[in-house]
Formats: C-alpha cells, sequence, structure tokens
C-alpha cells in the first residue's frame, strides 16, 4: 500500500503541539512538526485560554507540515470540560475560561440545590468536580445570563478547533462526555439536566462518534497556508480518550493510567456503571472509543511537578524534569505525603511552599530540597492511585493483572517503579505520546486502515516498545498505605 500522511494536533493543559503520523501497512511513525507553549492569559479578574494564539500555532504547525509533504487528514485532540460560545455569525464571542477560573466556586452546592446530587449522578454517572462544564455554565446562569443569551451554539475545545478547521458544528462523543451535562446511558445530552440549570438547550449540537470525518478543511485556510486540502478528522476529541485508545493492553481487564497534568485512572467497560458504590467513590464513566466506557477517576497529577518547577524557575533554580527525578531517586523517601487533590494544591502558584505547609500541619517531616518535594509527590500519587485502584475493584468486581502507564510520566522510571510497588501489580509504561498515537490511529480506522480497539491496540504494540516493572518491595508500603488512608486521605476499605 501507499504510504498515509496524517497530522495529529495534541493541545494539552500546559503546551500543545502538530506532530506527523505516517503508517505503511505495518507501523505507525509519528515525528514532531510544531510545539508551542499554552499559557492561560488573564484579563482583569478572569483566567482565559488564549485559543487565538492556539489556532495561530495550529496553522503555523499545518503549514510546516505542508512545506514536509503535507498530510491526508488532521485530528485535533485536547484536555476536557471547557468550550467556546460562538454567536449566529459564526464569531466567536469571547476567549475560552480556564477550568481554573475561580467563577465555577461554590456551583456544586448551587447545583445540587437544583438537581439532586443522587440523581445528577444517575444520569451523567461523571465525577463531581467544580471545573466540569456544567458548573462553568451554570456560573453563566446566575451571574452573566445575557452574555449567554447571546450565543447561537456551545462548541467544547477540540470541537471549537474543528469548527474553524473545517466549517463543521458538532460534539464529538468522547468530549461530550466529559462536561456532566450527557446521559451515560443514551449518550445523548440529557434534557433533564439542562433544564434543571436553566440551560438553553439550543446551544447543544448533534453528537458525532470519534472517528467521524468532517469534511475537507476550509478553502481559505488552504489558502491561507498555502497547502494543499486535507481531512479533518473527529477523532477521539478528549485528550484521555485518544491516550486509552492506545493502550497496548493484551488483557480484556486491565488498569490504565494517563499519566500527564492530569492522572487518570481506571479501567475500559463496555457499559458504564452507575450505582451507589461508583457515586461513593466519585468514579466518572466517560466516553470512550469504539463505544467503550473509560470508568476512571480524575486525579491531580504532573501539575504539582510542573508548578512547583515554575516556582523554583521564578527563585532563579532551572531544572528539567529528568534532572528532578534523578534527584528524587536518591532520596530515601517515606517521610513526606500529600493527598494531590486536596482543593490546597489546585490553583496556579507556589506548590513547594504549600506542600512544606501541608506536611507541617499533619505532623510530617517538612520537605525541603526540591528532591524532597518531587519524592513526595511521586510517593503520594503512587499511594492515591492505589486508592483509586480499590475504589475501581469495589466498583466492578474485578481483579487485575496489570496496569497500564501511558504519557509523559511513565518517564519516570521511579514513578512506574513506585506504582508497581504500591499497588503490587506490574506496571507496562509506554507509550509516552500514547494521545498522539491514538489521535492518529483513529484516523486511519475513519479510512477503514485499521478496524477496531484491537488492531489498533497491535499496532501499538509494533511500533513502540513498552517497558515493564515488576513489584519489589510491596512490604513495606502495606503499612504506609493504611496510614495514608485514613490520615492523608480519609479514606476507608
Amino acid at each position: 500500500m501507499s504510504m498515509r500522511k496524517m497530522l495529529a494536533a495534541d493541545f494539552g493543559a500546559s503546551s500543545g503541539r502538530v506532530m506527523a503520523g505516517s503508517y505503511d501497512g505495518k507501523c505507525l511513525r509519528i515525528s514532531q512538526v510544531h510545539r508551542f507553549a499554552n499559557e492561560p492569559v488573564y484579563l482583569g479578574n478572569t483566567m482565559y485560554w488564549d485559543f487565538l494564539r492556539l489556532f495561530h500555532e495550529l496553522k503555523v504547525g499545518i503549514g510546516k507540515a505542508g512545506d514536509l509533504g503535507g498530510a491526508d487528514s488532521i485530528g485535533v485532540d485536547t484536555w476536557g470540560v471547557d468550550f467556546g460560545l460562538v454567536g449566529s455569525d459564526g464569531h466567536l464571542l469571547e476567549n475560552p475560561v480556564h477550568y481554573r477560573d475561580a467563577r465555577t466556586t461554590g456551583m456544586l452546592e448551587e447545583g445540587f440545590g437544583r438537581l439532586d446530587q443522587k440523581r445528577f449522578y444517575e444520569i451523567t454517572g461523571n465525577q463531581f468536580m467544580e471545573i466540569n462544564t456544567a458548573f462553568q455554565l451554570l456560573s453563566l446562569v446566575k451571574e452573566r445570563p445575557d452574555f449567554l443569551q447571546k450565543a447561537d451554539k456551545l462548541l467544547l475545545m477540540p470541537d471549537l478547533f474543528n469548527y474553524y478547521l473545517s466549517g463543521a458544528a458538532c460534539s464529538e462523543y468522547t468530549i461530550a462526555s466529559t462536561t456532566q451535562l450527557l446521559d451515560a446511558a443514551g449518550r445523548d445530552w440529557s434534557k433533564e439536566v439542562l433544564e434543571k440549570l436553566s440551560i438553553p438547550k439550543n446551544l447543544f449540537l448533534p453528537v458525532v462518534a470519534p472517528g467521524t470525518d468532517l469534511g475537507a478543511m476550509q478553502t481559505a485556510v488552504c489558502r491561507e497556508l498555502n497547502t494543499a486540502p486535507m481531512s479533518v478528522v473527529a477523532v477521539a476529541g478528549h485528550d484521555t480518550q485518544c491516550a486509552m485508545a492506545a493502550v497496548p493492553a493484551l488483557q480484556d481487564d486491565f488498569i490504565f493510567v494517563s499519566c500527564g497534568t492530569w492522572s487518570l485512572f481506571g479501567t475500559e467497560l463496555k457499559e458504564p456503571v452507575i450505582d451507589e458504590n461508583s457515586l461513593r467513590y466519585n468514579v466518572t464513566n466517560e466516553g470512550a472509543f469504539g463505544g467503550r466506557i473509560s470508568f476512571l477517576k480524575n486525579i491531580i497529577g504532573l501539575w504539582l511537578v510542573q508548578e512547583s518547577r515554575r516556582q523554583w524557575a521564578r527563585e532563579g533554580m532551572e531544572y528539567d524534569f529528568g534532572q528532578l527525578e534523578e534527584l528524587a531517586s536518591k532520596e530515601a523517601g517515606g517521610g513526606s505525603f500529600i493527598d494531590p487533590d486536596d482543593p490546597v494544591f489546585v490553583p496556579a502558584g507556589n506548590v513547594p511552599e504549600r506542600i512544606r505547609r501541608y506536611c507541617e500541619k499533619s505532623g510530617q517531616r517538612i520537605p525541603g530540597s526540591p528532591a524532597q518535594i518531587v519524592r513526595c509527590i511521586d510517593e503520594s500519587l503512587a499511594l492515591k492511585y492505589h486508592i483509586a485502584l480499590d475504589e475501581i475493584r469495589a466498583c466492578t468486581g474485578k481483579e487485575y493483572e496489570a496496569i497500564y502507564m501511558v504519557g509523559g510520566g511513565t518517564q519516570s522510571s521511579l514513578l512506574c517503579q513506585l506504582v508497581a510497588d504500591v499497588c503490587k501489580i506490574p506496571v507496562y509504561a509506554g507509550p509516552v505520546e500514547a494521545t498522539v498515537y491514538g489521535n492518529l490511529a483513529i484516523q486511519l480506522s475513519a479510512v477503514k486502515e485499521v478496524n477496531g480497539l484491537s488492531q489498533i491496540r497491535q499496532l501499538i504494540r509494533e511500533s513502540e516498545e513498552i517497558r515493564v516493572y515488576e513489584p519489589e518491595n510491596t512490604g513495606r508500603w502495606e503499612e504506609t498505605y493504611q496510614w495514608f488512608c485514613e490520615k492523608i486521605a480519609g479514606k476507608e476499605f
């Protein structure tokens, strides 16, 4: 067969890139075309995403790819929950607001006052977090109703990029399932939730499956970039679900961790699990490629290291992530732990100082050096993963023989080994670029070059080397885990 060329535009919470992929019928190869920062911008008291700059950077990447021979198609994936509002004239009304903006403070309680929490969960099956789209929109209902009424349609972030690339307006299923507005069983927008929250139903577009061809890139964009037309494919718009599609699992029942700014920890199911246990543990049911459900927990992840690194840079100490992990691996550890999901760690700012205050208040050793801070973060994440594992087991009634870690966090041998040791399960680490592989593979599925999840995962195994971490020194973590559950996380099993 002839070589098929594709572009994957992957927008993370701190950076974005355009990656090229080529498929020769046997292996999928990737290379970076363009990388850029994704930094929030502040105007007044509001924290925004700079969508105009991000779309410009996307076009720069497409242009560079054109200089390298172009591509047959492009797919866009992003982080979840955020959106842009578009007027009837097709113009973006304002830059999308960042999920870390303070506008959602108190909106959980407001939402539960309008729709009973249990009923809310029965419909959506989503983990309750104030950052979710439902609560962002509820803040507009309360504080900016006139602005909301000006909107003609709501486009979640990957759909917004797709709209301005192709002109096609729709809602891709996986990204729609992050909103807490989708009926998990019916896999369409919930009229009940929208009505109870007073959110205008006319804003919401038809839901399409990942792998839907949206048509050719707009002529004006092609002309501007001096590039040949390519198909715009609605891949799994949520980056987690692109990564999920690329998990190189051999088992039917497995645990996955998509480890980046956020850690998405869970398993893959054929149908949602929505019951008292899943509500109690606040587990989310998110739409996945191939008609599957990702049953998972959102855990604050490498955001803690990223923000710590930025703080040290402000203090004149520049470290790359590899240096920090190497320094942390030389620390004895075991004396300082945090709950990564404590609200104190959500805002941007001086995370190392917050970690020190957290440990001081909880009567632990106060980590001082960057090495001690990173060791504290990695060990706390591994313990938090163990809690999520126990919660998933309790909800599904299943045991799991493998943890598949994908994403940037797999570059930390320390973290991978800690997860294997603490959870007492082998960890299969890689690919680092799982999101990109999944994005490209779903584009291949759109043209029937690969067929279904099993073929995609076989393709990833043949294209990437996977490292295995066997559990070691598991006994030393048993007592620590029980203490962590009781004293730090406030959990009982």
